[in-house]
Order: structure tokens, then sequence, then C-alpha cells
């Protein structure tokens, strides 16, 4: 009998959270430790485990692996697999959880509560990317909502109360949306088998508007109504504003569980359901995203620009970011696809170091003012030295694999539309603008201020934190075939299929050709 390796990979943390709730009693100083040892166990050993899921994975096999059926309640199945596209995030997440974990071990109010919270929501974000049923998907998707909301809510700044409703509230109504869609779906097919549903054409209409071909029907108000969902979650301009408040209030760990894992499900839901199921209207759609993409790359780069609080910035440099992932998906071209789930990758370890960067030092100094700091890199030249590394990922500096995203994007994006390129292209050097003068006022210059004389370099603890985040950024920087090669087989034919449908459409490149460049 085959092991059941992606159930035990999701459910282990819920295990974990379990022995935890029943077995931990008290609030005392070895209590506390016990529960960051028990997570920090809990969260290596299931990493370990998924890497059995990594090395056991063809790349070659276009179909979903590790396939494991069973009938659930009420008639509906449970089933989980693996693709090319989703084994990735299913790494990221099992790989970034020990770091968000090991983050955390400062925290000394409701410690066993805190880990429990976290390790609910590594089952649920794996679920996420392993559910090959419908309802199950939702039910991961959504409820990955509580335990973030709790712990913004619970450890969070002082307007905690208020970024913890804002954020549960904005994704919470673009998810009742798809749960629509998601109820016609099954009406229209019969089943709430993803597989099934990918094979299955769902019902359009096109209507020619002096010129335009605009796509009506069931397709098009599913597309708009999934939209709504993943575009809250990425965040999308213009429904970002819930993303720098929770972040600002967001303890260390929650803003790297945010910004490393929890956005891209967004991005993962337009390939998994968008792009393949509502072809035709993904595609006469595109230049919608397109203008949302790019607004999104200038305006919240400028936006970053002039914050005050670290946090934020990094925050809105997390959605100009996304902006290159909506662009590369639906350019819907090969280089597009691969260069948003590199970017997303990419992004998960980038954004993550920055997060844990600005913790290290608001640990010490109990501030995310910028003006608060300065000429760091005098007492603090480790910190400076590996800050500085993931200012230029940021960046997008060749060598890190925050370029290789960026450059696949925007290849693909010139294939399918060469102004919207060139919109996003003023993106990457308006990065360099907030994310290098973040860095030399925080880093740079002379200690001058009397609080931070005495402050210290980075740990043991800290270093051995960062140092497989350096690795991977290199690494993929250096490597990306190591990704690339992975994921092309699965991209490949979501692509295939794509175009086929578009094709039989008759619309192949209609819209694109109407604003003057071909698809």
């Amino acid at each position: 009998m085959d092991l059941p390796i992606l159930s035990i990979v999701t459910f282990l943390p819920l295990i974990g959270a379990a022995v935890m709730a029943f077995l931990l009693r008290g609030e005392d100083e070895m209590s506390n430790r016990n529960a960051k040892t028990l997570a920090l166990l809990v969260t290596v050993v299931t990493f370990l485990l998924s890497l059995f899921v990594l090395f056991g994975f063809d790349p070659n096999n276009t179909d979903f692996q590790f396939v494991e059926e069973a009938e659930w309640i009420g008639g509906l199945q449970y089933k989980m697999g693996v693709d090319g596209i989703s084994v990735l995030f299913v790494m990221l997440t099992t790989a970034l959880m020990p770091i968000v974990i090991g983050a955390s071990w400062n925290v000394t109010h409701r410690v066993k509560e805190y880990m429990i919270a976290f390790l609910l929501l590594e089952t649920l974000m794996i679920g996420v990317f392993c559910a090959l049923d419908l309802i199950l998907f939702y039910l991961f998707f959504e409820a990955g909502l509580i335990p973030m909301f709790l712990i913004v809510g619970i450890w969070g700044g002082k307007d905690r109360i208020y970024a913890a409703f804002k954020f549960f509230l904005y994704t919470l109504l673009g998810s009742v949306l798809m749960l629509i869609a998601m109820m016609y779906m099954v009406y229209d097919q019969g089943s709430t088998d993803i597989v099934a549903l990918l094979n299955h054409e769902f019902s359009y209409e096109t209507i020619d508007v002096m010129g335009w071909q605009i796509v009506g029907g069931a397709q098009t108000l599913m597309w708009l109504a999934f939209f709504a969902s993943f575009a809250v979650k990425m965040p999308m301009w213009p429904v970002h504003t819930w993303l720098p408040d929770a972040h600002v209030q967001a303890p260390t760990a929650g803003s790297i569980v945010l910004a490393a894992i929890l956005l891209k499900m967004g991005g993962y839901g337009f390939l998994r359901f968008s792009l393949p199921m509502f072809p035709v209207a993904s595609d006469l759609m595109a230049n919608f995203v397109f203008a949302l993409s790019v607004i999104a790359i200038i305006y919240t780069s400028l936006v970053a620009l002039m914050q005050e609080d670290m946090k934020k910035l990094i925050a809105y440099s997390s959605v100009a970011h996304m902006g290159f992932v909506t662009m590369g998906i639906f350019a819907a071209n090969e280089q597009g696809v691969d260069g948003a789930i590199f970017q997303m990758i990419s992004h998960g370890f980038i954004s993550g170091a920055l997060f844990l960067g600005v913790g290290v030092i608001y640990d010490r100094m109990h501030t995310r003012e910028i003006a608060a700091y300065g000429g760091l890199v005098n007492r603090m030249p480790v910190y400076a030295l590996i800050f500085m590394l993931f200012t230029m990922g940021n960046v997008g500096l060749p060598g890190t694999s925050g370029f290789v995203g960026e450059f696949l994007t925007l290849a693909g994006a010139y294939q399918a539309n060469t102004w919207v390129a060139f919109g996003a292209a003023t993106g990457v050097i308006l990065s360099a603008g907030y994310a290098l003068w973040l860095y030399r006022r925080v880093v740079f210059g002379e200690l001058v201020k009397e609080s931070l004389k005495g402050i210290k370099d980075m740990d043991a603890r800290e270093k051995l934190l960062f140092a497989p985040l350096v690795a991977a950024t290199l690494i993929f920087g250096i490597f990306p075939w190591l990704i690339t090669d992975l994921i092309s087989p699965s991209v490949d034919a979501l692509l295939g299929s794509y175009d086929l449908a578009v094709a039989e459409a008759g619309l192949h490149g209609t819209m694109h050709a109407a604003t003057g460049s071909g698809h």
C-alpha cells in the first residue's frame, strides 16, 4: 500500500498543534520553551517529509502525482495531489515554517496558543496547494483566514484589531463570490473533482462591439467571481489596502507568512482555475489585468517611496512585485507563466527575509520608523551585509533569484503587449529607488544616535535563520533551471490546452490586436 505522503505532510502540523493543546499546560518559562521546541520539531519533520514529495516527483509527467482519494462526509470527495506548479508551493511552505517558528523565539505572551495558530496555518496553507476537490480547496482557502486573523489580532501592534478585521473582511467578501461560482460549476459539470472540471468546457458567448470582442455567459461571470477572490488575496490594486495595515500590525513571524506564502494563494488560484477553466474569458480580460498590474507596479512603488515605516515600505513593495506575477500569468505564454511562478517562489524567500530583517532590529529598538536608524553598518556589519543581499534581490539584481522572475515576466509581457512591458519596466527603476533609499537611511551614514551606540549584531540563532534564505536567493539566481525544469512541462500542458480553447473560440489575439500588439 502506498504511503499517503501528501496527507501526512498536510496534517502533521495539525497533529502537532493538537498534541500541544492537550499535553502542554501552564505559562511558565519551561512550558513556553517546550511549546517552541515542539513547534520547531514538527515544522522541521514536516519539511523533511515534504522532501520525499519533491524527490519522488517526476517533472516530465504532467498529470497530478501522489494522488489520494477517499469518500468524505455527505458524499463529498477527499482528493489530494500535486503537479509541477503546486509542488513548489508546498515546498516553499514547508521550508519557510521552521524559519517562522525560529523567528518567534522571543515571543513571551500566550506562547502555546501562538505556536498552535502557526501550526494550524501551515496545515491549511499546504492543503490549499494539494487539494484536488473544489469543496476541499475552498475549506482550506477560507479556513486559513482564522489563524491569521488571530495572529494579527492577538499578537499584533496597537492597531491590531482594526488591521485584523480589515484583513478578514476584505478576503472573506471576495471569496463569497467565488463560492457562488463554485456552486454553479458543480451544477454545470456535476462534480467537485478539480481534474474533471479542468477538462470541462464552460459555456460562453461572444459579442462584437465596435471591433472589440466581448465574452458573455457563464464563463465570464465565473472568471469575475474567482478574480474577485484571488485579486484580494494577492492583493492587486485597488483592493490592496488591507495588506500594509496587516503587515505593520502583525508580529514578525506573521508578516513573513503573509508575504511569503499567503499572498501566493491568489497567483496559484489564477493558475489552477482562471487560466485553465475559463480560458476564453481569461484571454479577453487579459488587457484589464495588464492595466491593473502596471498601475500596481508603478503606483505602489511610488507610494513605497513615501513611507516612513519599514514594514509599510516592504508591504507596498510586495504589491508591486505581485503586479509582475499577474502580468506574467495573463501574458499566457511560456516565459510569462514560468516567470510568474519563479517570481512567487523567489519573492517568498526575499520578502520573508526582508521582514525578518526588520524584526531583528525591531527586537532591539522596538521601533520600525526609518528615521530612528542610521549608521548600523558601524555596529552590525553582518546584518548590513545580509540586508544588502536581500535589498539587491528585491531590486532584481542579476545573480539573485529576484532578477530571473522579473526578467521572465517582462519577456512574456513583451510578447503579449509591448506597452505593458514598457510600463512594468519602469517599476524596476522605481524599486531600486525605494529599496536603496531604505538601505541607505537605515544602514549607511554616521552612527550619531545615542540609542544605537550599544546595539548588538545578529546572534547565532538569527544568522541560522537567514542562512537558508541567503542560499535559496543565490542558488536559484545562479541556477534558475532548478525551478524552471520542474515547472515547464506542467506549464506547457496548461498553455497547450489554453491556446487550443482560445483558438477554437476563434478569438485568439482579438483584443490584443485591437490594442496594437499580437498575442
